[in-house]
């Protein structure tokens, strides 16, 4: 369980080469702090079903840092105006989400009292991931305008990468999961409790608000696709079962708050 230090370590290295970009390049910094409820789209229930979707949601922390290219902090003034300074911000960020996870659906009615159906509604799972990476945010409106204007708004767009350790956990009330009481033959020898590593793709929307000279309040929708379909623990055959041949990936809608280093 060293993993998450390591990715704390790695994380500072990252402020550090900032500060090192700083002193040759004349950016700025601002850090943050980002929370709020997340939706893991995994194995357990049904795809696209609304239960499932509400039902397996978790929470997310993270710490942010951007480095803002229309700003030079060291002498107080702007960088020269080109569109990338004045329309892009390049996005640090270290952060964990934990997701409790469970069967819901039709298959699982209370109705429904086959063995089946009871092993489904006995399964139990959890996953906690860390996260650390980029993302290059793209602000339509102009940055200038909106730091020098209070109670202004600064929708975007972004894109990016992380690196994420996953943790998952399965289990059933029935007992030890892998044999005829507890476990349906399609999540037979489907299951892990063992942590692994893996990169995603980011992509978010959201906007700024200007509380004041130096802090802003941002709401960000977020999409993340796991390059894995265990991360939640859970991965019945694709090949036969097809219905669970996409890859995990959750919704992330969060507020945060930015503070501006000077």
């Amino acid at each position: 369980m060293q993993t998450p230090k390591y990715f704390i370590i790695v994380f500072a290295f990252l402020l550090g080469l900032s500060n090192s970009a700083k002193a040759q390049f004349g950016f700025s910094h601002e850090i943050g702090v980002i929370a709020g409820p997340v939706a893991f789209q995994s194995d357990y229930g049904e795809r696209h079903d609304f239960e499932t979707n509400s039902g397996n949601t978790g929470y997310g922390i993270g710490l942010i840092h951007y480095l803002n290219f229309s700003y030079r902090a060291e002498c107080n003034c702007y960088t020269p105006e080109t569109y990338f300074n004045d329309h892009f911000k390049l996005r640090s960020e270290l952060s964990y989400n934990k997701t409790k996870l469970q069967h819901f659906g039709q298959w699982v009615d209370p109705k429904k009292t086959s063995l089946i159906a009871q092993q489904l509604r006995a399964m139990r799972g959890s996953t906690a991931v860390t996260n650390i990476g980029m993302q290059l945010e793209y602000f339509p409106l102009s940055i200038r305008d909106f730091s020098s204007t209070i109670g202004s708004w600064a929708p975007f767009i972004s894109l990016g990468g992380q690196f994420s350790f996953y943790d998952p956990e399965a289990s059933s009330t029935l007992g030890p999961l892998n044999t005829p009481i507890s476990t349906p033959i399609k999540y037979y020898n489907a299951t892990t409790n063992k942590a692994g590593t893996v990169w995603s793709i980011v992509s978010s929307v959201g906007t700024r608000y200007k509380l004041t000279e130096l802090s802003d309040l941002m709401v960000d929708l977020r999409v993340q696709y796991y390059f894995s379909n265990w991360v939640d623990g859970l991965n019945p055959d694709p090949t036969i079962y097809t219905e669970n041949r996409a890859n995990d990936w959750n919704i992330w809608f969060n507020v945060g708050y930015i503070f501006y280093l000077q």
